[in-house]
């Protein structure tokens, strides 16, 4: 079945590049799974014959754009976002682990993966690279809930064998156990996907980390997603447990885990050979902005990165991270990258920003030319947005000059009142 949108359109070239139509047509068709796929995507003009005979769904006033892509995200910690802390290692201990604990309960789990998913939705998010709990029905509750929303998700069940308290920690043999069993029970199930996912390096014992890396060495395919370099007692830590590794990052580099389709959250405090590995391994940073100020761990270092050459994509990083909205992230990242000295016209840019939480994110996942581009032959998951969604925001979009100055706006002015709907393919 083929669909047809008209209005203002915005996309991503392959390399980066900001596309936009101030009238537009997304024309999208079914594929042989019932999926979704754009099919054409240009100026209304230049379709429009193509399309004569067509019924057209317009949208005046509205702008298309791809569906944002979260790199990193917790969804049992929902109930913990806005929970006050000193910082990491305290937030963990007194708000995530205890909530987490609950999350054994398929029915506990079930009416959270619910709420987390309809939130993704309403901030306009189609796809997430989300942490569950230790817990099996975690994990299966999550998954049942977006195969039935027909979302591309990627998600995991937590390895932590040690230094956690009762109620989160797993077995080592069982949890590795579980582990494969999810991946052949989950991974390439119609949307969903899934990653092999250690908390960080504190909580897994050498053994847990090197059953990881050879499940991950026999399934090239599913993805690898941990902490690392986010917080300096953290990294203190790391050293006392892994004298022998050359870094943190390294740690996971010793047990198999830093490759493509590996993605490390925060990467705050790595040094310049840290992120030339990160390069050669094809590994992607989250950046998280809103968790790393709220907790005060430090500023991701987008001139080092670019300078290395490093894969990144944003991320909201929930429940550490206050806000699901994409809007509030891309400011964040904004101020962060500002504080560490990017340029406003690399890095910073409102196209590259918007990027970074679209194709650039894909790309990191290597989904690059399924999701997050609206380029045809992709998915067609988008958001159509409201740019007069509240009256200062109208006002202020209204007077833009440029795309930069319209997108900026968005940026710093929206939030989920921005979203008008987000489609699913």
């Amino acid at each position: 079945m083929q669909h047809l949108y008209r209005c203002a359109l915005l996309r991503f070239a392959d390399d980066g590049s900001a596309l936009y139509e101030e009238d537009g047509l997304l024309a999208t068709a079914a594929d042989a799974q019932g999926v979704q796929r754009v099919v054409a995507a240009a100026a209304w003009s230049a379709l429009r014959h193509s399309y004569a005979d067509q019924p057209v769904t317009h949208w005046p006033g509205r702008i298309i754009a791809p569906g944002f892509v979260d790199l990193h995200i917790h969804y049992p910690q929902t109930d913990v976002i806005g929970s006050p802390a000193d910082g990491l290692l305290p937030w963990l201990e007194h708000y995530t682990f205890p909530h987490e604990s609950r999350f054994h309960d398929p029915e506990h789990a079930t009416e959270v993966a619910g709420f987390f998913l309809d939130e993704l939705a309403r901030n306009g998010v189609t796809t997430a690279l989300t942490f569950a709990t230790s817990h099996v029905p975690a994990v299966d509750a999550l998954m049942q809930e977006a195969q039935r929303r027909r979302l591309r998700l990627i998600a995991g069940k937590v390895l932590q064998d040690r230094h956690s308290p009762d109620g989160v920690r797993d077995d080592t043999v069982q949890s590795l156990r579980d582990t494969e069993a999810l991946i052949r029970r989950w991974h390439g199930t119609d949307r969903l996907g899934y990653a092999i996912t250690p908390r960080f390096a504190p909580t897994s014992s050498e053994a847990q980390l090197r059953g990881a890396g050879e499940i991950a060495a026999a399934h090239p395919d599913v993805w690898i997603q941990s902490h690392v370099a986010e917080n300096l007692d953290e990294i203190r830590w790391v050293r006392e447990l892994f004298p022998a590794a050359r870094s943190y990052l390294g740690v996971y580099d010793d047990f198999g885990l830093l490759r493509q389709r590996a993605i490390y959250a925060h990467c705050i405090h790595l040094d310049d050979t840290d992120r030339a590995l990160m390069r050669e391994r094809g590994a992607a940073a989250a950046v998280s902005p809103t968790s790393n100020l709220f907790l005060g761990s430090g500023f991701f270092d987008y001139v080092a990165a670019d300078r290395a050459g490093m894969a990144y994509g944003l991320a909201s990083d929930v429940g550490g991270g206050t806000s699901f909205s994409p809007f509030r992230t891309m400011l964040a990242a904004y101020y962060v990258g500002r504080e560490g000295r990017a340029k406003p016209g690399v890095s910073l840019a409102p196209e590259q920003l918007w990027w970074q939480h679209t194709a650039g994110a894909a790309r990191a996942l290597g989904l690059q030319g399924s999701v997050g581009s609206l380029q045809p032959g992709s998915e067609a998951d988008f958001v159509v947005l409201n740019p007069g969604a509240t009256p200062l925001l109208a006002r202020r979009t209204q007077a833009a000059g440029n795309l930069a100055e319209l997108l900026f706006a968005m940026i710093v002015l929206g939030d989920d009142r921005l979203i008008e709907r987000t489609v699913i393919a």
